[in-house]
This record gives structure tokens, sequence and C-alpha cells, in this order.
């Protein structure tokens, strides 16, 4: 699911930073010191959002806005999704890093993508089914109703299943494909009953920006129906990470301490994003960060790692669902190798 984001931030065109090519040497970053003349230029890196500047991307801003891709000898260059999966893009080569889900990296896979998962953003998912409906608390209430979203199957099978497993009647569950809409709009009038967002973003907003009562369902609570699995998360190349893992090393240490910084310190995080993307709603964004800050790291866990039950319980959910046609191999679809030691 793509989240509903309002703004942009002005970035280096798609087109011109996937001209520049990428692991060659580029000019130093706008917050580096000057390189002497005996030290080696930055390496230029691109990483491809799998949608507008957000809050999920708030460890990659703080890194960015402090200099610590410089001082581990990164230029990095943002890029704003033009509407094509990182999946295709960071698999052709095309642009060094990415962000997906993996409701996306496994199916890219089975199709022969060489893309892995080197890093989860949340070490759990966010998402949630969100309703203005007063009636609607769980999932059996859900039956007699229409659920607004985007067509996909896994859409279908996810709503289904939370249904049946909680004692209700999912043939009685409508589905509506309307897209990129606004969903509370659209529940006002009647055109849907629910729909699937992220808690820490979409639910924020209609609770804390808009001041609208809404009840969600999330995810997290019914993992005794449905998989956990992780959205979003960061991808690199098999070739990449064959050819230059020292790049892929580097990239995550400085990421990973933006995201400690940010689960350590949401307000700052908030003001640096809203800083480089004044577009966003301030509100938004410092009661997300807010949120998010103490899930962006599983207690006893370090930021970024995945779990290899997760990887396969969805793999087998998706195949089950017919969502995969064939198995697809998640050992090597992500990899914890390149986290901080």
């Amino acid at each position: 699911m793509k989240q509903w984001i309002i703004g942009s931030v002005t970035v280096f065109a798609l087109a011109s930073a996937f001209a520049c090519g990428s692991g060659g040497g580029g000019g130093t970053a706008s917050n580096a010191s000057p390189a002497s003349a005996s030290s080696p230029a930055p390496a230029k890196v691109t990483l491809l959002l799998d949608w507008t500047p957000n809050t999920n991307h708030s460890g990659i801003y703080v890194a960015k806005a402090k200099g610590w891709y410089a001082e581990v000898g990164l230029d990095l260059q943002i890029i704003e999704s033009s509407g094509t999966s990182a999946d295709q893009i960071v698999g052709a080569g095309r642009a060094d890093f990415g962000i997906t889900v993996a409701e996306s990296l496994l199916p890219a896979r089975s199709k022969g993508a060489p893309v892995v998962s080197i890093a989860a953003i949340l070490p759990s998912n966010d998402s949630s089914l969100m309703a203005v409906d007063a009636s609607i608390t769980r999932p059996r209430d859900l039956a007699g109703k229409k659920y607004g979203g985007y067509g996909g199957e896994l859409e279908r099978q996810l709503i289904t299943t939370l249904v049946t497993c909680d004692g209700g009647d999912a043939s009685k569950v409508s589905f509506v494909d309307v897209g990129n809409v606004d969903f509370i709009v659209g529940m006002d009038d009647k055109r849907f009953d629910f729909v699937w967002v992220f808690e820490g973003w979409d639910a924020i907003r209609a609770r804390e920006v808009l001041g609208r009562k809404v009840n969600t369902i999330k995810f997290a609570d019914y993992l005794k129906c449905i998989p956990d699995w992780y959205t979003p998360l960061f991808i690199a190349s098999e070739q990449t990470i064959k050819e230059r893992p020292d790049v892929v090393r580097k990239f995550l240490a400085a990421t990973s301490r933006g995201y400690d910084f940010a689960a350590k310190q949401p307000k700052e995080s908030a003001d640096i994003l809203t800083q480089v993307v004044p577009e966003l709603d301030k509100k938004l964004v410092g009661a997300s960060a807010t949120y998010l800050g103490p899930k962006y790291i599983k207690s006893g866990a370090k930021w970024g790692q995945q779990d290899p039950a997760v990887w396969s319980a969805f793999e087998v959910f998706l195949r089950n669902a017919k969502l995969l046609t064939t198995q697809v191999d998640t050992s090597k679809a992500f990899t914890n190798e390149f986290l901080p030691k």
C-alpha cells in the first residue's frame, strides 16, 4: 500500500540522477568539509524513495543533514519516486539503493529481479484498517462493509483472512477500487467504509491534524491470523552487494546512525525533515515522528535487523494465497550482513 502523502521536496531529477551513474567519484556533499588534495572524492550513490518524503525516511534526512554520509565517504543523492517500482530500478542497476516493501520484493524476485533487502526501516508492520464508522472495532465487524483500496489481491486476501479468523463472514465484505483519494472524504461521502493505512501517518493525520475520531484495526494485533512482514525496507542489487560491499556497509553505517537518532530524538528529526521538505505539515510530521520514534528499533535488537522467520512465514502466506506462483528462497531475499556490528 502507498501512504497518503501531501507535499514533495526538491531533489535531484530522476533522469539526471540516473544519468550520473553509480559508484563513481563525485563532488563533496554540501555539508561536508572540503577534501584535501590527497583524499579520495566521495563515492556518488543514489537512493530511490518509495514515495514522497515522510517520517519513514527520517533517518535518511537526519544522516544527510548531519553529514554522516559524507563522513563515511558517500555523496548521497535522494531521488523521489516517479511511480516506477524501486525493485525494477535498483534491479536494473539504475539506482544503487531503494526503498520498497516485502510484498513487492518477493514477487519481483520470483520474476528474476536481483534485489535484496539490506535493512528493515520498521521491525514490524505498522499497517491498520481505518474507519470513521464507530461500529467497526474488530475484523468481524467488516462483514457487510465496503473496502476502498487499490484492487490488489493482497488486500483482498488479508481482509478475507482477518474477517474469517475473527469469526466473521468474509463473503459479505465488498471491495471497490479507489486508488489515491482522500480517505476521510471518501468515507464521509459513503463511497467506502474502511481503508488500509499506516497507523504512523494516515491515522495520525486523521486524529491529530483533522481532529477526526477514527477507529483502527492494527495488523500487529492479529498476528495469530495473518503474518507480520517488513514494510518499508532498504534494498540493493545482488551486483552491488557482490562488487561493492564496502559501499553497502558505509551506506548502512550512516543510515542506521540516522535512525538511531530519530528513535531517540524524534522532535529534532521532525524539525530536520520539515526544514528539508517545508511543504509537509509540521504538526503531522511532529506527531508521526513522536509515534514512530520508539518503534524504529525492536527491544533487544538493533535497527534494521530482519528475522528469517518473518520472511519465511510471509512467503508461505503469499504462496498459499496464490500471490506467488513459485516458491521464493527467502534466505537470498534479505541479509543482515551489512548492518553495523
